[in-house]
């Protein structure tokens, strides 16, 4: 789907025209540089190459040096590919948040916080024990019983257990378009939007 890379600015809220306080969150969408415009006769597929976010000379390898040289642009720092574009863009064109338009429904792709390593109760929202009348000890937050001894004798895989949590890929469909402030690239989504300030976010249409 056609969409834009943005930025996570924050949260806020807004009131809505019935007067409802709605919380949503901020996105600085674009601009966008095409640097790639791939065809099906070439690369076997239709697709843009969008790239966003400054990035020094310095810190950018030679050959992608060369890479952004052709599209006439400076280096960037975040690349990603949309399909299904409508208008035809060519390489060097700007994408602005001008894209989305209010009211509209996007899907947000970002990484999720990162939070450590944690036990079964906040990794996999484990109850633990109700109480300790009946000699309960120190085992409030422990995870219990892993699996029969005499049958299998083994833990079978899949078994939710403490450990890394956090940082994935995270999808969340259908989001709705709040308000587009065009001349700062600012997007407004309903709700929350998966990463921390300053991570990258993708819309999609």
């Amino acid at each position: 789907m056609s969409g834009i890379i943005g930025k996570k600015v924050g949260m806020t809220s807004i009131f809505d025209a019935e007067g409802r306080n709605v919380p949503c969150t901020v996105i600085q969408a674009g601009p966008c540089v095409v640097t790639h415009v791939k065809t099906v006769e070439k690369d076997g597929y239709q697709a843009l190459q969008l790239a966003f976010d400054e990035k020094t000379e310095k810190h950018t390898p030679k050959a992608m040096q060369g890479h952004f040289a052709k599209a006439s642009t400076t280096p960037k720092r975040k690349l990603a590919e949309f399909k299904g574009f409508e208008a035809e863009y060519n390489l060097g064109d700007v994408i602005k948040a001008d894209l989305f338009a209010e009211g509209e429904f996007c899907d947000a792709i970002g990484v999720s916080k990162g939070k450590g390593f944690q036990g079964v109760i906040k990794r996999h929202g484990f109850g633990g024990v109700g109480g300790t009348t009946h000699g309960q000890h120190n085992r409030l937050r422990a995870p219990g019983s892993l699996g029969a001894s005499s049958w299998p004798s083994r833990v079978f895989k899949g078994m939710r257990m403490a450990g890394r949590t956090g940082f994935d890929n995270v999808k969340i469909q259908n989001l709705e378009v709040i308000k587009v402030i065009a001349e700062h690239n600012l997007i407004l989504i309903k709700g929350a939007v998966p990463g921390h300030k300053g991570s990258y976010v993708l819309l999609e249409k």
